[in-house]
């Protein structure tokens, strides 16, 4: 049980997703650290605050504070927006090359290989 246990830790599984986690986590502070530090002042720039937590309906003496919820709805869909980016900046690095349109096709180096194989 012990050697199954040192085989389970040894795969490369478990160290790939044990450094996912760790970069996954160092990844959502920069976002969340970039929605708060620079979005959403912009937001205050337009609105006049970062943040809408002040803002209340109150309905029979009771406050319902909507501000709250628009401040995690704005921050979700600026974090939303911001690996979005990230996401479509890495497809697009990871995207290969697209090979030269002037090059012969495949089928054209077929046909060559068929026509040298007959000519033999």
């Amino acid at each position: 049980m012990i050697q199954e246990f040192k085989d389970f830790i040894n795969k490369g599984n478990v160290v790939d997703l044990a450094v996912a986690v760790v970069l996954g986590a160092a990844f959502g502070a920069v976002v969340t650290s970039f929605v708060d530090n620079v979005l959403m002042q912009i937001v205050a720039l337009i609105f006049g605050e970062p943040d809408f937590s002040n803002v209340k309906i109150t309905i029979s003496d009771t406050p319902i504070y909507i501000g709250t919820f628009l401040t995690a709805l704005i921050s979700f869909l600026f974090i939303a927006l911001a690996v979005f980016f990230v996401v479509k900046a890495y497809n697009a690095m990871k995207r290969p090359v697209e090979e030269d349109e002037a090059g012969p096709s495949e089928i054209d180096l077929l046909t060559e290989i068929r026509d040298s194989l007959a000519n033999r």
